[in-house]
């Protein structure tokens, strides 16, 4: 049993938008493994010129929150949950409650000019100086029957790398998902097996293409669920991400988690 005076919840961002709401519900397993609690927050902006721009704004807030706990009592799973009302940037607000977090979890539907919500447009922001790990849901789509929901890692020689792979694959068992393990030719095989030995319930394939993620992404079309990278390539989550619509984006429906 957690104990919710010390326990670090999993963190998600609460805007309003369905994007917000999927980021909610793809947290619900995260804290469930964790056994920690579940903590909803929605960001109002810190002035108001008016009264009545305060109680609209407040209202709003209020609603998301109502809405986002509803999906998540919708899951049928029990997580306890915490709601909060903050004021000030998203991004910053984001960004400090990550000091005590998990895991952060934000919605978006693209970055830069085609970002729809408020948060979307933070998540570049909030993944390059987080605390803690940093997931950015994308809006799913219904899968085709053939379809496979890949999670994508990279064997780099980068000092966090072993930390980003072990992440990878848990996240794979967590979510029952097929991994492809990118890489350079030399040893990874080898690597794939002996993670293959840590984690007997995760099919792992090799991908010998090198060791870039946002590469891989922009070459191939395969139906990509989750794309795990470190902290270190946190500049890459704009091309992972990529704008929303975009007709020449292969991965829209990607989401990404970056670890630290």
């Amino acid at each position: 049993m957690f104990d919710s005076r010390t326990a670090k919840p999993v963190v998600v961002g609460i805007d309003g938008s369905a994007t917000s709401i999927a980021a909610a519900e793809w947290g619900i397993k995260e804290a469930i493994a964790r056994d920690v609690p579940l903590r909803l927050i929605c960001v109002m902006k810190s002035k108001h010129p008016s009264s009545d721009d305060y109680y609209r704004d407040i209202h709003h807030a209020e609603e998301s929150l109502r809405f986002a706990q509803a999906a998540v009592d919708a899951a049928g799973t029990f997580v306890k949950t915490e709601t909060a009302i903050l004021e000030g940037p998203p991004a910053a607000v984001l960004v400090e409650e990550s000091r005590d977090a998990a895991l952060v979890c934000v919605g978006s539907v693209g970055i830069g000019q085609y970002a729809r919500s408020i948060l979307g447009s933070t998540a570049a922001e909030l993944a390059e100086k987080a605390c803690c790990p940093v997931a950015v849901i994308r809006p799913r789509g219904f899968p085709s029957s053939h379809d496979i929901d890949w999670i994508v890692v990279a064997v780099t020689d980068k000092p966090d790398s072993d930390a980003v792979v072990e992440t990878a694959l848990t996240e794979a068992e967590l979510r029952r998902a097929p991994v492809l393990m990118l890489g350079n030719r030399d040893g990874l095989e080898q690597r794939a097996k002996q993670c293959g030995q840590r984690h007997p319930g995760v099919h792992i394939y090799p991908i010998t293409e090198g060791a870039c993620v946002a590469g891989f992404l922009k070459k191939h079309d395969e139906r990509v669920q989750l794309a795990v990278i470190g902290a270190t390539e946190a500049g890459q989550l704009a091309h992972i991400i990529g704008p929303h619509g975009h007709r020449l984006f292969n991965h829209t429906q990607s989401s990404t988690l970056i670890v630290r």
